[in-house]
């Protein structure tokens, strides 16, 4: 079963008018492509992926071309739909559970300086007074924290403390337009249809290695 925050018809209408969305490098690359000089909390759409450690299994299995959530599955699900339940700034569109890793856009409403930051979100500070990682409201906030407490409630539901349940970091893409937000969209709908071609696939992790 998937999971989506935009309607069934919503997402049959993407699918009617467009037709299936093939391997796109400048959108579904692995590779972060941050910006140095970009403000990441600014108003805007993002396409994120966050892939479990090792691409591990950890969240369901795909079968008949649709995702099965596990128990840990179905945390990453409903921690992701938290994510605007409790900043005002955030709204949630598409998005899926993998088997090894999760898709989703989220849209900031407007720039984060203007909203009050989350209880608890506060970034570190050197003790020259400079900050230290992302800013409150950020896109790297966000999905810090995001990460943060699926991992808490996955290690406290097999009773287990410090284990790795993401990757380091995770990938974004900032979208562009009307039309790069629909053809992405599209392709998370699709995702478990096409597993056999994922990139986060083991098969296709092992044959790229040397």
């Amino acid at each position: 079963m998937g999971y989506y925050p935009i309607s069934y018809e919503r997402a049959l209408e993407c699918k009617i008018k467009m037709n299936m969305l093939k391997y796109n490098p400048k959108i579904h690359h692995r590779r972060s492509i941050r910006l140095k000089e970009y403000d990441y909390r600014r108003a805007g759409a993002y396409f994120i992926t966050i892939c479990s450690w090792n691409n591990e299994f950890l969240f369901g299995s795909i079968s008949d071309g649709k995702i099965q959530l596990n128990e840990y599955g179905q945390i990453v699900n409903v921690e992701w739909l938290q994510t605007d339940v409790v900043r005002p700034n955030v709204k949630l569109d598409t998005f899926i559970v993998m088997p090894n890793h999760i898709h989703g856009i989220i849209i900031l409403n407007e720039d984060a300086q203007t909203i009050q930051p989350v209880v608890g979100a506060t970034r570190r500070v050197a003790p020259t007074g400079r900050p230290i990682g992302p800013a409150s409201g950020s896109i790297g906030a966000i999905m810090g924290q995001y990460k943060s407490m699926v991992t808490k409630r996955i290690n406290k539901m097999r009773n287990t403390t410090g284990f790795n349940i993401w990757q380091r970091n995770y990938y974004e893409h900032i979208i562009r337009n009307e039309n790069e937000l629909n053809r992405i969209r599209e392709y998370i709908i699709n995702n478990p249809t096409r597993w056999a071609e994922d990139e986060n696939n083991p098969e296709n992790i092992n044959q790229r290695k040397p």
